[in-house]
């Protein structure tokens, strides 16, 4: 599993694309569902809501390739937070995070 992204230093209020794909040993995209949150400086979870919808990103299904955007508000700017994303396949699970720093 991988994740895409820009920076790790997004705009406060500007969209922030990411991409995430899941693949096998033999690099095969692989169908599964997928999870997204925020981790605060507090260690707190939040979850990611999907596009402009109010849906949040927990236990979404995809195929192989995930795509989305978050929007930091102003008042997380210079906070340090953290993307972490958890993924279940056929062939198991997997997490990964990413430091990111709204400016």
């Amino acid at each position: 599993m991988k994740l895409f992204a820009r920076t790790h230093t997004p705009k406060a209020g500007a969209r922030w694309r990411y991409r995430v794909v899941a693949t096998d040993q033999r690099h095969r995209k692989l169908a599964g569902r997928i999870t997204v949150q925020i981790v605060d400086p507090l260690g707190r979870a939040h979850p990611v809501q999907y596009g402009n919808t109010k849906r949040n990103i927990t236990r979404m299904p995809f195929r192989g390739t995930f795509s989305d955007f978050a929007q930091f508000p102003s008042d997380a700017r210079g906070y340090r937070l953290t993307l972490r994303v958890h993924v279940s396949t056929a062939k198991g699970n997997g997490s990964l995070t990413y430091a990111i720093t709204p400016r």
